[in-house]
């Protein structure tokens, strides 16, 4: 019988886990057709001596650039062309563990097959770069395709910086509590670009955690990867909220901005 890296490690069994989780709702809400979206965990913290001298499965495979702070880095990523509803029950027959090299531009997977990662891997690990050169806790980015804030995202009025924020915030508190940084607006670009992964990390560096892709979907950025969904789930619940007054003939009052300024103040919330 095959072992798994995951046989006897609880902490990198549950964070490979808590990926099935978050894989499972992205398809059951619609928003991962087909091999759409993407999630990718730094696990490093889990992995012991064994992990460190296993051999690779895999060819040194270039990133495409060179990200100095992944040195010695251990992430589960989603395989590329691989669906979120398989993922969801074969976690690591849709994905795999990665090391990445001590030259920062090259990676190996190491487990538990040689499943090529997202063809996004580059704009996420990019983001994991910078978010352990700023010394942030967050371990976790998903990319999935919300279908409300998409559809939002067509108009040009609600690109505006903080128009959209300003909105979903006012639709119900939950929002405003548990996505107290709002939604960046990064403009269409190239999927899977560099350009992409630049605007993306300039606009997480302005002080959000959940950033819209134009036309495209959403990218987040949190603790751990339920964390990440659930921002990127009350935010698309204030959309669909808007949507359903507007097909019901009229425009929503929202929350005053007193009211929204009542919830920061009493929650401590960042903005």
């Amino acid at each position: 019988m095959k072992h798994s890296i995951l046989d006897n490690r609880p902490g990198l069994a549950k964070q490979v886990m808590d990926v099935a989780e978050v894989a499972g709702y992205l398809w059951q809400k619609g928003w991962a057709e087909r091999n759409g979206g993407n999630i990718t965990v730094n696990v490093t913290e889990h992995v012991d001596d064994e992990i460190r001298r296993m051999p690779a499965i895999s060819e040194p495979r270039p990133i495409g650039m060179t990200l100095p702070h992944l040195k010695g880095c251990y992430f589960y990523c989603k395989g590329t062309n691989r669906r979120m509803r398989d993922l969801a029950r074969w976690p690591m027959e849709n994905g795999s563990v990665i090391r990445i090299l001590d030259d920062c531009a090259h990676y190996e997977i190491i487990a538990d097959n040689p499943v090529a990662p997202t063809s996004e891997l580059p704009s996420h690990l990019a983001v994991h770069n910078y978010l352990i050169a700023k010394g942030s806790p967050y371990k976790a980015s998903v990319h999935t395709h919300p279908i409300e804030l998409v559809a939002m995202s067509h108009n040009p009025e609600f690109l505006k910086k903080d128009v959209l924020t300003r909105l979903l915030w006012s639709m119900i508190p939950e929002t405003k509590a548990f996505a107290p940084r709002g939604l960046g607006i990064v403009p269409y670009m190239l999927p899977s670009s560099a350009e992409l992964a630049d605007a993306t990390i300039r606009t997480i560096d302005d002080d959000y955690d959940v950033v819209m892709w134009e036309k495209h979907g959403v990218f987040a950025v949190d603790a751990d990867v339920i964390s990440a969904f659930d921002q990127i789930d009350v935010l698309n619940k204030s959309a669909n909220i808007y949507m359903c007054a507007r097909s019901m003939g009229f425009v929503p009052d929202g929350m005053t901005d007193a009211q929204m300024q009542q919830i920061t103040d009493v929650f401590h919330l960042p903005k």
